[in-house]
């Protein structure tokens, strides 16, 4: 990672300047470039403007003062400018050469004879560092071309400023590299060096020492990835220390009832000529037993079969009103040994794609907590809704209510509140870990509103239909 950051300081701090650099001096160079053959054309312009009137194309017209006059114009002016010009007229025939290697010669090439055609070219050498330029002769009052001015400048004084500037910029370059460097490294090793703790945290914690937490000092987000990881650490704590009570309670709870068995089993064995009504109340008592040993080992069936067919839903289109009718009647009995009235309102028809047995057995879990941890002659409340989208089922009792610092953790696993009162209802801290599982299964979501010795809410909500 930290090898990573440096490259990305390189790249976004020196990339960047390079490009800037590059763009910058070649906006000077084609600049000053295009600034120097505007002012030759204008210089020749003014040539061709005192050339023209003089006859200083054809020699036989012109007089000695004003071929003087216009020799010295030329030689000054290639002189000024450190270059070469040479007049050429409409014959190609060479009337001027400020070097005086050509005069009296044609000079026939493509530039030219663009230039009698009435076009002004020119071009950058920036290999030899000069600029080469035709301009035309015109009649002022015809308008007729009669020769054309060929200057030669040189650009190297261009090229001198360019170069000096690259050289600016490659300094500044490497300096800022410098600086870029130097800070991605310290900046890279600060960042990473609590990634480092946290890693090292992680390993600790692979080899089971739940018990230490990161303390990380530094920027916001890392304060924050310490902040989740010690409430991560809390959280596994708490897990396997409500796994480590759930191993140990399940172990018991196992084991108590085949005790029981095996001590009520002895018992009949080691008497003689025993009484049919004995034999009856010691079975009675076996077959509770039975019956206590059968609820643990089938809630953590149940639980394991939701993990392992966790894609497997059978769902089809269910009348939940009726199946909530079908709950109800069934559980009735029960809580009417206890004198618990039951309340059931549904305020419209629903219609719903679930699978009906994992659902079943949701809300089953919910009415029975709400039955085995509600006041004698107590009340149930189950109510059913639907909008367009979702269907919502709530269950409220008039129970002892669940703690406050209990509530985050009532639907993970081995959870429980109360220990001792649910070991004496047959609970294992199983039942709301498994509603949620199937609730989620059913893309739906539950929520639990609750005040101790005031009752208990849960609100269940399921959209209408199913989305794989």
């Amino acid at each position: 990672m930290r090898m990573h950051m440096l490259l990305i300081f390189i790249v976004v701090g020196v990339v960047p300047l390079s490009i800037f650099s590059y763009v910058i001096l070649s906006t000077y160079e084609n600049k000053a470039v295009n600034n120097k053959r505007l002012e030759l054309q204008g210089q020749g312009n003014i040539l061709s403007n005192i050339i023209f009137p003089t006859g200083y194309l054809t020699t036989s017209e012109v007089n000695a003062t004003d071929h003087s006059r216009i020799d010295d114009e030329v030689n000054r002016l290639a002189e000024i400018y450190n270059g070469r010009i040479i007049i050429v007229n409409n014959n190609l025939n060479i009337v001027k050469d400020t070097y005086g290697f050509d005069e009296g010669k044609y000079l026939i090439s493509e530039e030219v004879i663009r230039c009698l055609n009435g076009s002004k070219p020119w071009f950058h050498d920036r290999k030899s560092n000069y600029i080469k330029l035709t301009y035309p002769i015109t009649n002022n009052n015809t308008k007729e071309i009669v020769g054309a001015i060929v200057m030669n400048f040189s650009t190297r004084e261009i090229q001198t400023v360019r170069l000096s500037l690259e050289q600016r910029a490659v300094m500044f370059a490497l300096t800022l590299a410098i600086l870029i460097i130097v800070f991605a490294i310290y900046f890279s090793r600060k960042l990473t060096k609590p990634l480092t703790s946290v890693v090292n945290s992680i390993d600790r914690l692979t080899e089971g020492y739940l018990e230490e937490e990161v303390s990380i000092k530094g920027f916001y987000e890392i304060e924050k990835i310490s902040d989740s990881f010690n409430h991560m650490i809390s959280r596994m704590q708490k897990l396997e220390s409500s796994r480590q009570e759930f191993v140990s309670n399940v172990s018991h709870e196992l084991k108590t009832p085949i005790t029981s068995i095996k001590v009520l089993a002895d018992s009949l064995l080691m008497q003689e000529d025993t009484p049919v009504e004995l034999y009856r109340e010691f079975l009675v008592d076996i077959t509770d037993e039975i019956e206590r040993e059968n609820k643990i080992i089938n809630d953590l069936l149940s639980l394991v079969k939701l993990d392992k067919t966790a894609g497997d839903m059978n769902i089809s289109s269910i009348n939940i009103n009726e199946l909530l009718e079908q709950i109800l009647k069934r559980l009735r009995p029960i809580a009417k040994n206890r004198n618990i009235e039951m309340i059931y309102e549904s305020f419209r028809p629903v219609i719903a794609d679930i699978d009906e047995v994992k659902l079943s057995l949701a809300i089953s879990n919910l009415i029975e907590n709400a039955i085995k941890y509600n006041i004698e002659d107590g009340w149930i409340r189950v109510s059913l809704n639907a909008d367009h989208k979702y269907f919502f089922i709530k269950v409220s009792d008039s129970g002892i209510g669940i703690p406050e610092d209990a509530q985050d953790y009532i639907f993970e696993r081995f959870y429980r509140v109360d220990k001792a009162r649910s070991r004496e209802s047959g609970g294992t801290g199983l039942g709301l870990a498994i509603t949620k599982n199937v609730i989620q299964m059913h893309r739906g979501a539950i929520k639990v509103y609750s005040k101790e010795g005031e009752g208990t809410t849960f609100n269940v909500r399921i959209p209408l239909n199913y989305i794989v």
